[in-house]
């Protein structure tokens, strides 16, 4: 692990800069950002109906959207290196405005699909990754901690805007909604984080020669870990209704169950912030990474009834919850803050492009080997995730000694 320099621990920006607002302000405009894309699970019959086409021809534009946000994000890491992370946050929150403007006014669906990828683009610059990158680069010690919080705060995007989209549907139409929303990330997010967060010079001079560790097999085996769960836990939150259904659970059941899961995914990730200095990001990952597939296993063997469900919420709820903080924060224990930002943009492009291709690979292994077939293909998936993260560990010690 690189040893960080005595000028850069002299210098630090969290002696000199309290992180407080500009936490809040990540928190609420990262929240603001993603429930202004979030709005299709909420719209999309209205779009349907209107376009006189599928839901499924209507969620391509997410497909659009983050297969876009991977194709860009390691622009968007050289972009934060060399013109600095509020300089782009900036204008990718302007970006996402245009966005949602041409997609509220889009007449047909090649349109509406072109404006969603556009604001995957803007995406890669204000989403997330983003985020975590000025966490890096004010926080440094604090940054894992900060960036758990972040996650923690973000994961409520959804319970916040979907009622407030809800209810601006009935007064306004799917349009009006879409608008107000560009209006929102336009006018009020743009200049809150322009003028909120402290901005920094680039880091393009701080950088150390990542590109050599880019190419290690430390970076390889974190990509792999990486992928395989995220394929995991985002298959089964896009699918994990349509697969407690073919289980033979009614459809009220699925979606109690369902929204219990993004309940103990929440207290997943208190499991990292309860972990406090002891822990890293591969210590939690590890953890995590072990429980997944345990909670998998139970629905796989047991079936829709109570126990094996349950099972299923506390481990792979909570696992994929912690995961899902571990994701972000394992490249800290290996790289240093400039280089944290390229790493993290180069793990977005198949974290993105995986996220994407999840729903539409597991509904058509289920339509050829049925739910219970997934639920043992996803179990033997993050087996594998969880075996490359031992082999990180073993790989994080040799570096330390």
């Amino acid at each position: 692990m690189p040893a960080k320099s005595g000028s850069d621990s002299a210098q630090r920006p969290s002696d000199a800069l309290p992180m407080a607002m500009p936490a809040v302000i990540l928190a609420l405009t990262q929240i603001t950002g993603w429930g202004a894309v979030g709005v299709l699970p909420v719209l999309a019959k209205a779009i349907a109906t209107e376009f006189g086409t599928s839901l499924s021809a209507v969620f391509l534009g997410t497909s659009a959207m983050f297969v876009a946000m991977g194709i860009a994000a390691p622009w968007a890491g050289r972009a934060f290196l060399r013109f600095g992370t509020r300089q782009v946050m900036t204008a990718g929150a302007a970006l996402i405005g245009l966005g949602l403007c041409l997609l509220a006014l889009s007449p047909n669906l090649p349109l509406f699909w072109g404006s969603w990828a556009l604001t995957g683009l803007a995406g890669a610059m204000f989403l997330t990754n983003s985020a975590y990158a000025y966490i890096a680069e004010y926080a440094e010690d604090r940054a894992r901690s900060l960036i758990g919080t972040l996650m923690l705060v973000t994961g409520l995007a959804s319970s916040v805007f979907w009622p407030i989209t809800t209810f601006l549907d009935t007064v306004v139409g799917w349009r009006g909604v879409v608008l107000v929303y560009a209006g929102t990330m336009s006018l009020i997010v743009c200049p809150v984080v322009w003028l909120g967060l402290p901005a920094r010079s680039s880091l393009a001079d701080q950088a150390t020669p990542q590109s050599d560790q880019r190419k290690g097999p430390a970076f390889v085996l974190l990509v792999a870990a990486i992928a395989l769960n995220t394929f995991v836990t985002f298959g089964v939150e896009a699918m994990g209704i349509q697969l407690l259904q073919a289980m033979g659970m009614d459809l009220t059941g699925a979606v109690a169950v369902a929204s219990l899961l993004g309940v103990f995914k929440v207290g997943g990730r208190v499991i990292d912030l309860l972990g406090g200095q002891k822990w890293d990001g591969l210590s939690t990952a590890i953890v995590s990474g072990a429980m997944i597939p345990m909670g998998l296993g139970a629905i796989w063997i047991g079936g829709a009834g109570y126990l094996s469900v349950g099972g299923y919420l506390m481990l792979f709820g909570a696992g994929s919850g912690a995961f899902a903080v571990a994701r972000a924060t394992m490249p800290l224990v290996f790289f240093q803050k400039a280089d944290y930002t390229a790493a993290m943009a180069t793990i977005a492009l198949p974290m993105n492009l995986i996220t994407a291709m999840a729903p539409p690979i597991l509904a058509a292994l289920m339509a050829g080997i049925g739910a219970q077939g997934v639920f043992a293909t996803l179990s033997v998936l993050s087996i594998a995730a969880f075996l490359i993260l031992l082999q990180l560990n073993r790989m994080r010690r040799v570096i330390a000694n």
